[in-house]
């Protein structure tokens, strides 16, 4: 069986993540420790929170310098979600700090105009329109929803590493993807059985 490793860097809603992997019938191991991450097959990077010290906490648990070994020399699949997925960009104008670098581009505030209308953060559920076809979304159509908390999110240096994209006042990227590395901006493990389906076509790449 796949074996999945979800990194627990001190920023939340591992045990949602995990939950949502257990009901698919597997049992994702949570990583506290640099050495457990040799072990797994798969990696989860999740995460609510901010920006700078969700890469301050990756450095201080000695998990930077393992994941980075794992992604980009042995191509260990790793799934980020949220701020996970923001983590991925080469920087961000929250705590103005680089992140991993592992997609290129940059983490923005909202510009949001009309905040009557379009209030920050976006929270609550919406589509998601593919720009680019991935496996990771077969069986997924446009009319189903996923659930969303942020104020931030990506602005890529290279589109062709957009999957998704959705509306909010304007397009934002929602999802990214480049070789083995996948971001979803929205929540998996809380968008019900749209997130399941989701979570199972990233086991099955």
């Amino acid at each position: 069986m796949v074996k999945i490793g979800i990194i627990n860097y001190r920023m939340g809603n591992l045990g949602s993540v995990k939950r949502k992997f257990s009901l698919l019938g597997y049992d994702p191991v949570i990583i506290d420790t640099p050495g457990q991450v040799k072990a797994c097959d798969k990696l989860v990077l999740p995460g609510v929170g901010h920006f700078a010290a969700g890469m301050d906490n990756l450095k201080k648990l000695s998990l930077f310098d393992e994941l980075n070994e794992a992604v980009l020399i042995r191509k260990i699949p790793v799934l980020g979600i949220c701020l996970g997925m923001q983590l991925l960009a080469g920087h961000s104008e929250e705590g103005d700090c680089d992140g991993l670098n592992w997609i290129g581009g940059r983490v923005i505030r909202f510009r949001i105009h009309d905040r009557l209308q379009h209030k920050v953060p976006h929270m609550g559920w919406n589509t998601l329109q593919i720009v680019n076809p991935h496996p990771v979304f077969d069986g997924i159509g446009p009319d189903d929803e996923f659930y969303f908390v942020h104020s931030y999110h990506v602005k890529l240096s290279d589109s062709s590493a957009a999957l998704t994209e959705t509306e909010y006042e304007y397009p934002f990227v929602s999802s990214i993807g480049k070789d083995h590395i996948l971001g979803f901006q929205f929540h998996p493990e809380k968008s019900h059985e749209t997130g399941k389906k989701l979570l199972k076509n990233f086991i099955n790449l």
